[in-house]
């Protein structure tokens, strides 16, 4: 499987930093960001194969990073969004957007793994 350029989308540095160790040992490169603004600049810069963002972020949120990519970008790329449990409304807001998955956190870096690598393949 090749390099696959990955943007991450969180706040939480503890939560951000485990994905990134958790997604590079399985040879993705990781683009970090701390909030949707840096986001969107990352991905025009750096063309990623997949985005995963927090939805309740500083400055831009990751709705607004969602929409950005799809309707100003026009990018079909995969994007997985996560959130903290009780925001369905969001949710379903990011799927309208375009979002292609979501996960409730807390959550496993594991199954973030597989649902990437899936989005990916």
């Amino acid at each position: 499987m090749g390099k696959h350029k990955i943007v991450i989308a969180e706040d939480n540095s503890t939560l951000s930093l485990l994905l990134k160790f958790r997604l590079e040992k399985e040879g993705h490169e990781l683009l970090m960001a701390v909030d949707g603004k840096e986001a969107i600049e990352l991905i025009e810069n750096n063309k990623p194969d997949l985005v995963i963002t927090d939805i309740m972020m500083p400055f831009v949120s990751g709705l607004e990073v969602i929409s950005h990519i799809r309707n100003k970008l026009a990018l079909e790329i995969p994007i997985i969004v996560f959130s903290a449990a009780g925001q369905e409304e969001m949710v379903l807001k990011a799927f309208k957007l375009g979002a292609n998955d979501f996960m409730g956190k807390p959550f496993s870096p594991n199954e973030l793994v597989i649902r990437v690598n899936r989005l990916l393949s």
